[in-house]
């Protein structure tokens, strides 16, 4: 499967994740958005530091978080106490693979981290 994004032809795998995480930037993001039927409506500041957060980790740590880890980390960024429902309603197919799929990263093959 492929993205058209700004002229240029961006290839996913099977699950919908790019096969190359170097092809991604804020518009790819967007795309993969728009093309995932779960998701709905704008990416907002929340969602961008989700995607940021994971990105991160995997580019300098080597690292895919589970929910429980990412639920954590936001909660710190954001200063409030965070349920796992909050990211869900980020991401309803679950953060750790619907929010590593927008963020252009891998596909997770595990359960979310609960």
């Amino acid at each position: 499967m492929a993205l058209e994004v700004n002229g240029q032809t961006i290839e996913t795998d099977s699950n919908g994740n790019l096969v190359n995480p170097n092809d991604w930037n804020e518009d790819v993001a967007r795309a993969l958005a728009a093309a995932d039927d779960a998701f709905t409506g704008e990416l907002t500041q929340e969602h961008w530091d989700v995607i940021k957060y994971l990105r991160d980790k995997y580019f300098d740590e080597n690292e895919q978080p589970m929910e429980r880890v990412i639920n954590k980390e936001m909660g710190k960024i954001w200063g409030k106490k965070l349920s796992s429902k909050d990211l869900y309603k980020l991401f309803p197919l679950a953060p750790s693979k619907q929010g590593n799929r927008i963020a252009g990263l891998p596909y997770v093959a595990r359960k979310g981290g609960y």
